[in-house]
């Protein structure tokens, strides 16, 4: 698994701010569950795009003849093997002018 530890540098400020709709201890233990969930938010929204898109080029594959995997990680897994699969800086590589 792969363990990403990020700091988020807030002013006083803009922590005043945040604190102003989000619930925040003296521990801002607060702002750190929100930042937890607005991660976990984004990464399920991406994991829905990623299931419906796919689902959809493996259903109007005529070669891809295996089940689609009912679970996320042999999804993903089956997903990012593909020949054709790219991630988004691949995508956007792609796209570059002068390619």
């Amino acid at each position: 698994m792969a363990n990403h530890t990020k700091t988020v540098t807030l002013t006083d400020l803009q922590q005043k701010i945040l604190s102003n709709d989000l619930y925040n201890d003296n521990d801002n233990a607060g702002l750190d569950e929100w930042i937890q969930a607005a991660v976990d938010g984004k990464i399920n929204n991406c994991w829905k795009r990623m299931q419906q898109e796919w689902t959809t080029k493996l259903m109007n594959d005529d070669s891809f003849t295996s089940s689609i995997p009912s679970n996320q990680a042999d999804f993903v897994a089956l997903i990012t093997a593909r020949s054709d699969y790219k991630n988004r800086k691949a995508r956007d590589d792609a796209n570059t002018i002068g390619s």
